[in-house]
């Protein structure tokens, strides 16, 4: 089963953290002040993009809400005990395969359903990505070009280097991807 992370918890300490205010938060994040207090108070699940709008705000990489502090010696990650972002067949859903994102490399899982894109803006990130498609075929847009990619490809995506999965096709998509240093 995989791990159970207060996400509202931890979205709330990196707020106050940064000296921001709800509202502050909230108009950054494209999110109303309600639905982020909702958020905080775990009384919601924020989808993944929104969870990714609050980290940009708060300029912090999305898998912070997902550390456990109490086991950064971990080594192995055992089956069905992954960090989970996402809800299964419905968005974009990261399965971190490390066991946190502590050391010099972040290694994770992506599957994006049927007609469904990672993000509704290309996004980028400080950390350079290297992605290798397990099944299924996606259109990369990256920095103003679309790449076809297909189950076996690869790409290496620079830092800094705009970018959303859109996968308009029929079947279910996979790929790992690692970054370095971890950024997500």
């Amino acid at each position: 089963m995989a791990e159970e992370i207060n996400i509202g918890i931890k979205v709330q300490e990196f707020r106050k953290k940064s000296g921001m205010s709800l509202r502050e938060l909230a108009a950054q994040a494209e999110l109303s002040p309600s639905m982020l207090s909702q958020i905080e108070s775990n009384t919601v699940n924020p989808s993944i993009n929104a969870l990714k709008n609050i980290a940009e705000a708060l300029h912090v990489p999305l898998f912070q809400f997902f550390k456990d502090d109490v086991q950064a010696d971990r080594l192995i990650v055992r089956k069905g005990e992954n960090r989970i972002i996402g809800r299964i067949g419905e968005e974009v859903m990261y399965k971190l395969l490390t066991p946190d994102i502590s050391g010099a490399i972040e290694f994770c899982l992506m599957e994006i359903p049927a007609g469904v894109s990672s993000s509704d803006v290309p996004r980028e990130h400080t950390g350079e990505e290297v992605a290798y498609i397990i099944s299924g075929e996606i259109d990369l847009h990256l920095s103003g070009t679309v790449h076809h990619l297909e189950s076996g490809d690869s790409v290496r995506i620079p830092p800094m280097s705009p970018h959303r999965w859109v996968n308009c096709y029929d079947s279910d998509f996979k790929a790992v991807f690692a970054i370095t240093p971890p950024s997500f």
